[in-house]
């Protein structure tokens, strides 16, 4: 059971990290390693859920157009045509989640696996400095495949979702700003999805009422704000700006991997 430090500590790395492009994964398990610190399964899962909320709050409104275009049967307007091409990126991404499952478990445990995969995602930031700086189609067909292919690999800790995903998009040519939207809508039913694949046929352990509170509550606001600082970033130019810090700290965790025991 995690104590009530803990639980504040984990949620606001799983908020600042869940949606900035720096690897939410790869972060709560190398501060879970190196700190000594034993959340359960669940506990992880009520800190995804915060974060998932605050995607719903941040896009509510986006979330109610594409709704009312599927009560419409409107699957051709750009709200109504996420719901099929969010089908269609989630399809390769369930195959490789579940094709990899076993291999990117077994990352968790071992921090210089985590640093490279934090190295690898600076690369991908850093290459949207180069690509698609002219593109500007909404999401379609190749977008969706593109980003889709990029979540499933990004199940892997070190490997961040928000980056993977939106820097697939821009390379395949999509807007910034829609495809930034699109990883993160796409990833209310994944994140959904992978929670209760994580909790089928675990035992439940019991969280002190306080720290899932303050785990809902803190990684809810800390994850609103990140996607806000998001967006900004995105909308400048300086979504590669990630990259460097993904660099440090990928070095960090290798070099820690051999000095720390």
């Amino acid at each position: 059971m995690v104590s009530i430090l803990e639980a504040i500590f984990l949620a606001v790395i799983q908020g600042i990290t869940e949606w900035l492009p720096i690897s939410s994964s790869g972060h709560l398990a190398l501060a879970q390693y190196y700190f000594h610190i034993q959340a359960s399964v669940l506990f992880d899962i009520i800190l995804h859920l915060g974060t998932l909320l605050a995607v719903v709050v941040y896009f509510r409104q986006k979330i109610l157009d594409i709704i009312q275009s599927a009560l419409r049967l409107d699957f051709k307007s750009e709200n109504g045509s996420i719901i099929p091409f969010a089908i269609l990126a989630l399809i390769p991404t369930a195959i490789i989640g579940f094709a990899f499952k076993d291999f990117f478990e077994s990352m968790f445990q071992k921090p210089a696996l985590i640093g490279a995969g934090l190295v690898l995602t600076g690369l991908v930031l850093y290459s949207t400095k180069y690509l698609g700086k002219k593109a500007n189609s909404p999401v379609g067909l190749k977008q969706a495949l593109a980003m889709g292919i990029a979540q499933g690999i990004a199940v892997a800790p070190g490997i961040s979702r928000s980056g993977s995903t939106i820097s697939a998009g821009i390379a395949a040519q999509g807007q910034r700003e829609k495809v930034a939207a699109f990883s993160f809508l796409i990833a209310v039913p994944a994140v959904i999805g992978a929670a209760i694949f994580e909790l089928k046929g675990k035992a439940i352990e019991a969280i002190g009422i306080e720290a899932i509170a303050i785990g809902l509550l803190v990684s809810f606001a800390v994850g609103y704000a990140s996607i806000h600082v998001l967006f900004k970033l995105l909308k400048g130019d300086k979504f590669h700006w990630f990259a460097y810090y993904c660099w440090l700290a990928g070095l960090t965790a290798i070099a820690a991997s051999f000095l720390v025991k």
